[in-house]
């Protein structure tokens, strides 16, 4: 994923340090001290405007970007920040270019090019700073984004989803390379999570494990259940509904069936619907496992593998009453 190759973003200082320290150093081989200082700040504001140039351009462009990851980019740091923030940055970099032509074009006639080095990169510094704020704020950004993982769309991708609590996590593991952290309170997923699954030689197959999501407005819903409904949105072939019929997750079953036929009206793609936990509750018409004991896990998967060679063309015949029920 182009998030993966945004190096460090340098603070203000850090930015203007380094390039003190650069053109310091080529100062010092100009015995012409006039000529030392027009090529000092020539150096500084070269360094500082390629500095900042690099920042901007280390970032992708966003409209080019798949709709998951516009989502995610805006769900996680805000899109408009992220842009503000690298507009910021251009301006800064122009200033400083401008700044740095024009004083070392006045030191060719000028008395004093100590004063006007001086001058210079002290207006130079006060651009930076300025943008300061937005340096940091791109780097916090960028540090968030690299750890979003890197989602196939050429491959079969089975998207789960459900209340929190209800097993997500643990059929992912139980079926997938992905390891994510299961435990008993809920939200345990925190962001998305990417597993795979071998079908066949050169034939491999995605799930993502989502966070929970709850039954409420979708204003209501935080960040964490976005990123949940924008993976079913815009990364899914199938979505795996899961149940917790027992209610040990903490959630009314009628607020599961209610969340599990939203999301089947916000799609247009297959939504099979899973019963989990019944080692200590079934429920009639949907097919059961329990991610704890492993019953009825492979049969879930088979039952999603007979998707994934035509849902990207033509739905597949729906399965019967007791595989499904809309």
């Amino acid at each position: 994923m182009e998030f993966e190759t945004i190096p460090t973003v340098p603070t203000a200082d850090e930015v203007l340090d380094r390039s003190l320290r650069r053109a310091a150093a080529k100062k010092k081989l100009k015995i012409n001290i006039d000529r030392a200082n027009e090529e000092f700040v020539r150096a500084v504001a070269s360094s500082i405007h390629d500095k900042l140039k690099s920042v901007v351009t280390s970032f992708p462009s966003f409209e080019r970007l798949p709709p998951f990851y516009q989502e995610m980019t805006d769900i996680l740091v805000s899109l408009d920040r992220l842009k503000r923030s690298l507009g910021a940055i251009t301006w800064a970099a122009d200033q400083v270019r401008v700044i740095g032509s024009g004083y070392a074009r006045g030191m060719r006639s000028a008395d004093d090019t100590g004063l006007l080095r001086r001058q210079a990169v002290a207006r130079i510094a006060s651009v930076v700073h300025q943008v300061g704020d937005d340096l940091l704020f791109l780097n916090d950004a960028r540090n968030i984004l690299r750890k979003l993982p890197h989602v196939n769309e050429d491959e079969f991708t089975v998207v789960v989803a459900g209340y929190p609590n209800v097993g997500k996590s643990s059929f992912i593991r139980l079926v997938s390379t992905a390891e994510p952290e299961i435990a008993v309170y809920p939200f345990t997923t925190k962001g998305i999570i990417v597993g795979h699954r071998d079908i066949r030689r050169g034939e491999r197959i995605q799930l993502i494990d989502t966070p929970g999501v709850l039954e409420r407005p979708a204003d209501e819903r935080n960040p964490i259940e976005r990123q949940a409904v924008s993976a079913i949105i815009n990364i899914a072939d199938i979505v795996l509904f899961i149940l917790d019929a027992s209610e040990h997750c903490g959630y009314a079953l009628d607020d599961q069936i209610r969340l599990q036929e939203e999301i089947q009206r916000l799609v247009d793609l297959p939504v099979v619907t899973a019963v989990n936990k019944v080692d200590i509750r079934g429920m009639e018409g949907y097919p059961a496992m329990s991610t704890l004991t492993g019953e009825g896990v492979e049969e879930v998967l088979d039952l999603l593998l007979r998707y994934r060679t035509d849902t990207r063309q033509v739905h597949p015949q729906e399965p019967p009453q007791s595989e499904t029920r809309r």
